[in-house]
This record gives C-alpha cells, structure tokens and sequence, in this order.
C-alpha cells in the first residue's frame, strides 16, 4: 500500500458523481464563526454538494478565516446570501424541496433512520448554541438529529455538518 499523489486523488474525485450535485441544498442560518462557515464549505465541495445558501449574521466570504479553514473550497462552491428566509423557504417549497432541520426537537427522527421523500432536499443548519431560529422550525418539513450516545448532546456545526452530508449522500445514492 503507498499514498496517492493529489493529482491522482482529483483525477478520482472528478471521476465521481455525487447525489448531492443536482438537488442537494446546505443552508446556514445563524452561523456565526467564520470557521465554521469555511468548514462547511469545504464539507459541501467534499460531498458535491449543489449550493450553499447564507442567511442571517452568517458570514459570507471572501473573508480570510473562512478562506483559511475552507482551503478556498468557497471558489468552488455555489453559495448565495438569503436576504428574506421564509419567503426563500416558500419558493423552495413551491419547486418541491423538502425542507430538513438539523435539529432536536420533540418530533426529529434520528438522521439514520430518515428517508427523503425525494431528491430535493435543503438541509438547514443554525447556531452553534441555539440552533435552528425558533421562528424557522415551523417552516420545517422534518427534524432530523444526529443519534449520540454520550454524555454530551451536542456536536460543532462544522462536524455535524460533516456526518449529515455524508447520511444524506449515503440516502441519496441508494434511492437512485
């Protein structure tokens, strides 16, 4: 066994073709490390996914730290700043998307468990402490959490992200 050369792992990457690409939607609401923000990028151009959407005090690039932690990942992926979230989540609901939180709450199905009920999906992500904005849950098609199984309830934005995009691939590629 020896490692791949870079060149030789893009030639694979580009090679591929993700579930994420045509209909697959991140959203960050409220996001407000520009750390995370990068992350998330750089989990978006991992998995392939479609687009990014920014809203709220979410940071938007080009900002260095998001840069920094995306490894300029945000050159490669779609994004847009939200201006008006609700009505944005009526036109998305109106083209068919299925709107997911990525959130606790008294009815979230655990994310393994979860099924699309098509391949439009935006997957909405909040706050790094308060989570998705209570005036959005209502908007919500499904809650969808991350199951755990220790002490802690909680996972960085950036890390979640990581685990959901790669469920939703998972999902996705097998419905096809």
């Amino acid at each position: 066994m020896k490692k791949r050369s870079t060149r030789k792992i893009l030639e694979a990457n580009l090679d591929r073709e993700s579930a994420l690409k045509n209909d697959f939607i991140l959203w960050l609401h409220n996001v407000r490390s520009l750390h995370n923000v990068g992350a998330a990028f750089r989990n978006a151009d991992a998995f392939g996914v479609k687009e990014i959407f920014l809203s709220g005090y979410t940071p938007l690039p080009p900002r260095p730290e998001i840069t920094k932690t995306a490894i300029g990942a945000e050159e490669h992926v779609l994004w847009s700043a939200i201006e008006k979230p609700l009505a944005k989540i009526d036109t998305l609901k109106s083209r068919g998307y299925q709107i997911v939180g990525l959130e606790q709450t008294d009815s979230s199905e655990l994310l393994s468990e979860f099924s699309p009920v098509s391949r439009k999906v935006c997957l909405i992500l909040g706050n790094e402490v308060t989570g998705i904005d209570s005036g959005i849950i209502p908007y919500l098609d499904k809650a969808v959490e991350i199951p755990q199984f220790g002490m802690k309830h909680s996972l960085n934005v950036s890390v979640a992200c990581g685990v959901a995009l790669y469920a939703f691939l998972l999902k996705l590629q097998s419905s096809s």
